[in-house]
């Protein structure tokens, strides 16, 4: 004999109560906030995405914030437009970049710059007014050993303001930031229509 809908709409609703009430209770003893060091890293598409989507929601909570790309700073893109036009007095944006290395394949030239994006970055941090620092692509420059990851990681663990959440993206993220970062996320590679001939469209990839 089956059950009724009555009947599995009863059992649904118990499963549901006792879900409830496990959630209510691991909630209840999360009580601590800090300001978080975050690394969105991996092949996958939708690392600067995320990050972006946090300056976002920082802006619509009226929470000052700023970023700093280290390697897109050549484009101009949807995310930079909006900010700038519409969101300036909350986020500073900083394009500190000139594309990607094989684009400028002047490795001094390419040091120079990420060295310069730090300097910025690291003004913008200890910035105890500004609640969230996105450093865009910045995994590229240390991947790249533009800049020194120890240093990175001091300047991290040793002068960010405790409240102050630090979002560091690029693929090859180096390990030292990984055991350092509070939050990680890799994003995997699935399918990419740039594989089937299909360029960066605006909207999708900028």
């Amino acid at each position: 004999m089956t059950d009724t809908p009555v009947a599995d709409d009863a059992r649904h609703a118990q499963k549901m109560a006792k879900k409830k009430a496990a959630r209510d209770k691991i909630m209840a003893s999360k009580e601590g906030e800090k300001g978080l060091v975050i690394v969105h890293t991996g092949p996958g598409k939708g690392k600067s995405s995320s990050g972006f989507g946090m300056i976002l929601r920082c802006i619509a909570h009226e929470m000052p914030c700023a970023v700093v790309q280290f390697i897109k700073g050549a484009w101009q893109t949807g995310e930079r437009t909006l900010i700038e036009t519409h969101f300036a007095d909350l986020c500073q944006f900083h394009a500190m970049g000139e594309g990607f290395t094989w684009e400028t394949q002047d490795r001094a030239r390419d040091i120079a710059m990420a060295e310069k994006g730090w300097a910025k970055a690291k003004e913008l941090i200890r910035d105890p007014g500004i609640r969230m620092v996105l450093l865009d692509e910045i995994n590229i420059a240390l991947r790249y050993d533009y800049l020194d990851v120890n240093e990175v990681v001091r300047f991290l663990s040793e002068e960010k303001p405790p409240m102050t959440h630090v979002v560091l993206t690029g693929r090859n993220a180096k390990p030292e930031l990984i055991e350092l970062a509070d939050l990680v996320t890799e994003m995997t590679l699935v399918k990419h229509p740039f594989r089937s001939g299909i360029k960066g469209q605006p909207g999708v990839e900028f």
